[in-house]
């Protein structure tokens, strides 16, 4: 009984084939239209001495973009936390909280997360979907 309920809970919560949510692929679009909004304008801050004032409401656009992107991936394919494409991004975050902890590399730290962000966004589906177990790519057989 037991197991038959993890199976369901499984099932639910990890569906085999991800979950279809309307229009999903536009409001994707969006967001991440706004994240590179959100992005080159936070870079000011970043890279420049610019007052926070000047580049606080693009790094808001930023984190609220981030998020809302994480959390459609999150919903419509539970497993993409764990593929490499979602790792990074959990590696990017940490990366950002290292940069405010020490501003000297920020700058550094900022470029960084561009160049890793451009590389896995245009690597190929069975890269970006490698997962950690065992080196299985999901939806992708091992070569």
């Amino acid at each position: 009984m037991l197991g038959k309920m993890i199976r369901l809970l499984r099932a639910c919560l990890l569906p085999a084939n991800g979950r279809r949510i309307p229009g999903e692929r536009w409001i994707n679009i969006g967001l991440r239209a706004s994240h590179l909004v959100g992005v080159a304008g936070s870079g000011a801050g970043f890279l420049f001495a610019v007052g926070s004032q000047e580049w606080m409401p693009f790094w808001h656009l930023t984190v609220i973009s981030g998020v809302a992107m994480t959390g459609l991936y999150i919903a419509s394919t539970p497993g993409w936390l764990l593929q490499l494409k979602g790792l990074l991004t959990v590696a990017k975050v940490a990366a950002l909280l290292v940069g405010s902890a020490f501003p000297v590399w920020r700058a550094e730290i900022f470029i960084g997360i561009i160049v890793v962000s451009a590389l896995i966004a245009h690597a190929p589906a069975r890269v970006r979907g490698w997962t950690w177990r065992a080196g299985a790519c999901d939806g992708y057989e091992k070569e």
